[in-house]
């Protein structure tokens, strides 16, 4: 982990507040000036200036002047949230010196975990997901592959829909799987977009409240992106991973690893498998945690959490007035 990044003694402050997890989120929740809220601050100037060397582009000028449709790049979204989701922590720690018990990040969010984690530094991250954004892209062509998001119909019921109406096509190629479990309410589907179109008709006639296109360029984990996973893979063994010094909960597996090989398995298995994030925000209260803060722009997991266990509380940590808040709710609640 980068010098700075841990305090001294970081024990003593869990003395102090209640246990808390950090969790990170991924594309969708990008926005032009996402950071400005951190302006002056000298730990957040830093990191965007770590991300501008490793990527050798200006990031800082990106993620304030956008434009929104250049942030909504793949190739570029993946890159500013990771470094969105580590600059808010490195302010964090910066700022109140108190290390979460456990992290983990939705999708691409887990990548930011482990940045937080120190598995990866963030000269190491960076261009990691950028490779990781355009092996996806490439994988599908752009309009081939689709996603849209299943409200008001439990996750199996989803799942069956999607196999039904992949059966019912019965064509090479036509995909359409459950990737993204959401809340227990909310299943993002992805593969083929006439599969998808297919799925989004029938789940709405068995009762799904709406099926909502969603704006991507890929139809990411899906089977689809299989192609893309054995490029990343080809990436990862290229770099030396250490060891983790916060557990870090895995989307693919809902586990925490500890050896390299493993968690390098696991992000290549993520890039074409389902996020269960249900079961990530259940793992985590199942290790005595009830406080769950979302890391990085917009509120979107801190919104999940409250819908998949209405007994967790839940934050964000996005500028300063935000640090603060999540600062006094922890002491707040101190046992």
């Amino acid at each position: 982990m980068h010098a700075g990044c841990l305090p001294k003694h970081p024990r003593a402050f869990h003395a102090m507040t209640t246990p808390f997890a950090f969790v990170f989120p991924g594309q969708g929740s990008q926005a032009v000036g996402m950071l400005d809220g951190w302006q002056g601050h000298a730990t957040v100037a830093q990191t965007l200036a770590e991300a501008s060397e490793a990527l050798g582009e200006d990031v800082a000028k990106l993620i304030h002047d956008g434009p929104k449709e250049a942030l909504a790049l793949t190739t570029n979204t993946q890159p500013v949230m990771l470094v969105a989701g580590v600059a808010a922590y490195r302010a964090w720690i910066a700022e109140t010196g108190l290390v979460p018990a456990v992290v983990a990040g939705h999708s691409l969010g887990e990548y930011s975990a482990l940045v937080a984690s120190g598995v990866l530094t963030l000269a190491q991250a960076a261009p990691l997901v950028r490779f990781r954004a355009q092996a996806m892209q490439e994988a599908v062509p752009v309009g081939a592959g689709a996603m849209a998001a299943i409200l008001g119909m439990d996750s199996v019921q989803v799942a069956a829909g999607c196999a039904e109406a992949q059966a019912a096509l019965n064509q090479a190629g036509e995909v359409v799987e459950a990737v993204n479990f959401n809340d227990p309410a909310q299943t993002v589907i992805a593969g083929s977009k006439l599969a998808v179109e297919k799925a989004c008709e029938l789940l709405k006639s068995k009762g799904a409240k709406r099926a909502l296109p969603l704006p991507v360029s890929a139809p990411f984990h899906s089977s689809l992106m299989r192609p893309a996973a054995e490029r990343l893979r080809e990436r990862l063994a290229s770099l030396t991973l250490a060891a983790p010094q916060i557990p870090v909960v895995n989307n693919i597996d809902v586990a925490v690893q500890q050896d390299a090989d493993a968690i390098r398995d696991a992000l290549y298995r993520q890039a074409f498998g389902p996020v269960r994030w249900v079961e990530c925000v259940q793992a985590i209260k199942a290790r005595g945690i009830g406080t769950l803060l979302e890391c990085g722009p917009g509120k979107v997991l801190a919104g999940l959490v409250k819908r998949i266990d209405a007994e967790l509380a839940s934050g964000a940590v996005y500028d300063p007035a935000t640090l603060a808040q999540a600062k006094t709710q922890l002491e707040g609640t101190t046992a």
